[in-house]
């Protein structure tokens, strides 16, 4: 994988998060602070379980 790979990665990454309060900024802040809110456990579980899941993306793609 080369440079240019990682920084279209991270382009397509930065898109992704920023859809959401481009279209539905008030969602998106509830949202936000519905996360805020949790325990650090269940923010970690939640990390895990996409890291696992854009992991596995990566091995199928």
């Amino acid at each position: 994988m080369t440079l240019h790979d990682w920084l279209r990665a991270i382009g397509l990454v930065l898109v992704l998060e920023g859809l959401m309060p481009l279209l539905a900024p008030t969602r998106w802040r509830d949202m936000f602070l519905q996360v805020a809110r949790m325990r650090d456990g269940q923010i970690r579980f939640v990390g895990a379980g996409a890291a696992m899941a854009g992991a596995l993306l990566l091995l199928l793609s």
